[in-house]
């Protein structure tokens, strides 16, 4: 009798704590990094809480460049072309842009 390959379904199995993927794992924690520095500037000050909050913000924003994905509205021409995209990715993309725009001048010499 011979054995067979079952396929798998491996959707979700890439999850750590059922909210976060690895990528949205990472960019949490950077955020939450970046916040704890206002954290510790305001703790210094003696305001722990509004550290808190800032340093909670922080890691939502993470959260949300890491796994948030673009809609596709119909309305707003936009979301027509960019639509289902991570957030991170067209992040990335607009600094690879800007990175590398160069400006050509072409000028007439005159004889």
């Amino acid at each position: 009798m011979a054995t067979y390959q079952i396929p798998r379904n491996y959707r979700g199995e890439s999850r750590i704590l059922y909210i976060f993927t690895v990528k949205s794992l990472i960019t949490t924690a950077v955020g939450a990094m970046l916040g704890s520095i206002f954290f510790l500037l305001f703790k210094s000050f003696g305001m722990d809480l509004v550290g808190i909050v800032i340093m909670a913000l922080f890691g939502v924003m993470g959260y949300i460049v890491g796994a948030v994905k673009i809609p596709t509205i119909v309305a707003f021409p936009v979301t027509k072309k960019i639509g289902g995209e991570p957030i991170g990715e067209i992040i990335l993309r607009y600094i690879k842009f800007k990175k590398n725009r160069k400006m050509y001048i072409y000028t007439k010499e005159e004889k």
